[in-house]
């Protein structure tokens, strides 16, 4: 069933239910009253007893003479009868003579104070009856008085306390479908939208939130999904846009001098071996770049989100920072690095954060002048790599850690753009921070802070080197 219709049925099965319950507690209540007020009837019984008592001690048992009858009014049509202790009875006033029953022998045998109960009389008629003692005798006498009135009564508020149930019923049925459709109208708007963006894929759709209830909840959910979700394809289709950009400059750098290369062979007329070995050693370089282009670009795509618990290790940033440096002085020339690294252990993934302190050191290398120097520093867990180069001005500071960003002074100089962003990447995943500064004397700082984590066992760690 639909949601409308499940809650038009709910809603009209709890009225019902309530109806019910409040019908019957009334029809209870009613029912009661009735033959409380038929019970007091009883005992207000205008036949006198002491008319009763004489003729059980004459040992007789008559009818009331009519003259006498006259006197006492029976407009209920009254039954009054005697009870002996053996169960035998006889009418002494009224026509219909109502069955005995144990209690009304209890009574005349004086086992009982009263008796009140219902019994059926000789005509079929259910009564209402009430059985006392008689004072100084051994029978009892019995009341009765016919419940005819007081089951006609109970009949016809039963009739229309279930007329108003159904109507109840029936009135909560249509205000529950009425109420539905008002209720859910904002989730029929809702899941319009998502079959619109389900099939146009316009991501730019918003809808409308009012209230704060759980539907503007619902409301802003979804117009926060779309957003990411849009930011998303944008930052997808920015880095596709890029990276081709990236990669048409040394494809096409590839393609010439592989074009040279063949042409000559083709032609015969085989190339210097000098501008051959040039040729060369340019397309090696570039297949190079090209490798650490989509190296960078595979290291991006993975997820943005924090990696899974398991996937961190107990890592020594000090020594992973000394390979670092090692490998830069291969790549450096000419370029003097010192280190000065106090121990420092931190929870990350080992491969991305190696590659990140790398990237840094490679960037102080590239901007270096020659015969130069790079000072790399770890204390209090943050690592300072210092450099000399012509610095980073001001104004472009806010942007170095963009994808793809790259400087227009530094536009000649080889690489992607992407070392400082796979930088800023690592730092976040291992819970740290990453900026670049001015030095006081010229060249660039460049802070990577990460928070410790309790260093390995003595067993484990390196040299015995203590955890910070």
């Amino acid at each position: 069933m639909p949601l409308r219709s499940r809650l038009a049925l709910l809603t009209a099965v709890v009225v019902a239910c309530a109806v019910a319950a409040c019908a019957l507690s009334a029809w209870l209540l009613v029912r009661g009253q009735l033959y409380g007020s038929l019970d007091d009837a009883l005992r207000d019984n205008r036949v006198p007893p002491a008319l009763v008592v004489e003729q059980v001690k004459a040992g007789g048992c008559t009818a009331v003479p009519s003259e006498e009858r006259a006197a006492v009014p029976n407009p209920f049509d009254s039954t009054v009868q005697i009870v002996d202790r053996n169960g035998t009875d006889c009418i002494v006033f009224g026509r219909d003579q109502v069955a005995v029953s144990e209690d009304d022998v209890a009574v005349a045998r004086g086992e009982l104070a009263e008796s009140l109960h219902n019994a059926r009389g000789k005509n079929g008629i259910e009564h209402r009856v009430l059985t006392l003692p008689l004072e100084g005798t051994d029978a009892a006498m019995t009341v009765a008085r016919p419940l005819t009135e007081v089951e006609e009564s109970l009949d016809r508020l039963a009739l229309v306390l279930g007329l108003v149930a159904a109507a109840g019923v029936l009135g909560a049925a249509a205000c529950g479908v009425a109420l539905a459709a008002a209720g859910l109208r904002p989730v029929d708007r809702l899941a319009q939208t998502v079959e619109h963006v389900a099939r146009t894929e316009d991501l730019a759709v918003r809808i409308p939130v009012e209230g704060d209830d759980e539907i503007a909840r619902l409301s802003r959910s979804f117009n926060s999904l779309t957003a990411a979700l849009a930011s998303s394809r944008e930052l997808q289709q920015q880095l596709i846009a890029d990276a081709g950009h990236e990669l048409r400059t040394p494809l096409t750098s590839m393609r010439m001098n592989i074009d040279l290369l063949v042409r000559s062979e083709e032609s015969g007329r085989r190339l210097p071996d000098g501008e051959r070995a040039e040729l060369l050693g340019s397309v090696k370089a570039q297949m190079a770049e090209l490798s650490l282009l989509i190296k960078d670009l595979q290291e991006l795509s993975r997820p943005e989100a924090m990696p899974a618990q398991g996937a961190l290790e107990v890592i020594a940033l000090h020594e992973a920072a000394e390979r670092a440096v090692e490998r830069a002085r291969l790549r450096g020339t000419g370029i003097t690095l010192t280190s000065e690294l106090a121990p420092w252990y931190v929870r990350a993934e080992p491969a991305t954060l190696e590659r990140a302190v790398v990237n840094l050191l490679d960037n102080a290398v590239k901007f270096s002048p020659a015969g130069g120097a790079v000072a790399v520093s770890l204390a209090g867990g943050t690592l300072e790599v210092r450099d000399h180069g012509p610095g980073v001005p001001a104004e472009e500071l806010p942007y170095v850690f963009d994808r793809f960003w790259r400087s227009p002074s530094a536009r000649g100089l080889p690489g992607s753009g992407l070392g400082l962003s796979i930088v800023a990447r690592a730092a976040r995943r291992a819970g740290g921070t990453v900026e670049l500064r001015g030095a006081d004397s010229g060249g660039t700082r460049a802070l990577l802070s990460l928070p410790g984590a309790p260093a390995p066992p003595p067993e484990e760690a390196p040299d015995g080197a203590p955890g910070s």
